[in-house]
């Protein structure tokens, strides 16, 4: 029976030249497809591989306690013996740790060198950070140290070094603490920080689209605290691959809810503290914070009365407003820690 060919004839076989027709149908086919569009398809595959590669190795790196160096030759060369070691805030990623220390380099130089401690995706665990900082201190022969507490950081620098004192005999020199709340009932908004708890310590995770969206409500309503700018860069940065594991942040949360500062009261020899905040803090009481660490360390506190004012946000911000506490540092490092001769001062290289 004769039939239809792929060229509209009728016959036994295709008619001449079918092949080739439909291969220039084709050929101007692709023509017609722009290569703008197969370019920026291309792109867009190898991004979104690369940010995939990306995160995988972030996730890998910070499944562990790490402590986190930030280079300086000026303190390498005049303190190759003493370093500060921050202790990041709540929410606070490996990143913003060490832009910290860099907002701070020219102060805290002045005393050591400068480490952070990068906290785990997997969860806070006091005992694997104390060997991590314990780590450090005998691979670079450190004999001087000095804690920064940036908000909760503070109630982890005072354990940490109570435990450094108690399992290794390496006593710390001075903690500060920035704004750092003495007690869960010194958190101003309980709210989120108790259902964080909660939903924790019954097992639950929290996805990290719904953070995501808690990080920009939160801010958008302490928006007097911030800038556009800032709320904007705050909350990508918790979107973000580097951003601290919502597992993290749960932890952070059971560890200021159950934190009990008069475990470590006595435990810390004579280890000096200072205080530092702002009366303006919308995250922290200032007053109630600062007078219960005042007493209960009522041995150890040196200064509980230097103020941020002018700081925005309010709250524990030395990497948006180094201005402003850069001298608060400066003047305690002379007043605590003197050099010998020059009035105690020192200008760097």
């Amino acid at each position: 029976m004769p039939y239809e060919g792929a060229a509209g004839q009728t016959g036994r076989q295709k008619a001449p030249g079918a092949d080739a027709a439909r291969l220039l149908r084709r050929a101007a086919d692709l023509k017609r497809f722009s290569r703008r569009t197969f370019l920026s398809g291309a792109g867009a595959s190898t991004v979104l591989a690369a940010d995939m590669l990306f995160t995988k190795r972030v996730q890998e790196e910070r499944q562990v306690h790490k402590i986190l160096v930030v280079e300086d030759d000026f303190a390498q060369s005049y303190f190759p013996n003493a370093s500060w070691i921050l202790f990041p805030g709540y929410k606070t990623s490996w990143e913003e740790a060490q832009w910290i220390l860099n907002s701070l380099r020219g102060s805290l130089r002045l005393r050591g060198q400068l480490a952070a401690a990068g906290y785990s995706n997997l969860g806070l665990d006091i005992d694997q950070l104390v060997i991590a900082v314990i780590e450090h201190v005998r691979a670079h022969n450190l004999t001087t140290l000095y804690f920064y507490g940036h908000s909760f950081g503070g109630m982890v620098a005072t354990q940490v070094a109570a435990r450094l004192l108690e399992l290794h005999g390496v006593k710390v020199e001075l903690i500060v603490l920035d704004c750092s709340p003495y007690s869960k009932f010194d958190v101003l908004d309980q709210s989120w920080f108790d259902g964080v708890v909660f939903l924790y310590e019954s097992g639950f995770r929290i996805p990290s689209v719904l953070r995501g969206g808690y990080e920009l409500g939160e801010r958008v309503v302490h928006k007097d605290e911030r800038t556009w700018r800032q709320i904007l860069d705050q909350t990508l940065e918790q979107l973000s691959p580097i951003a601290p594991s919502s597992v993290l942040v749960q932890t952070e949360s059971a560890y200021i809810y159950h934190f009990d500062a008069t475990r470590f009261a006595g435990q810390i020899g004579d280890t000096r503290m200072a205080y530092i905040g702002n009366p303006r803090d919308q995250t922290v009481n200032y007053q109630t914070a600062r007078e219960s660490w005042a007493r209960t360390f009522a041995a150890n506190m040196v200064s509980a009365d230097r103020q941020t004012t002018g700081a925005l946000p309010a709250h524990a911000s030395p990497g948006w407003n180094p201005f402003v506490y850069r001298p608060i540092l400066e003047d305690l490092e002379n007043e605590i820690f003197p050099l010998p001769g020059g009035g105690g001062k020192m200008t760097p290289f």
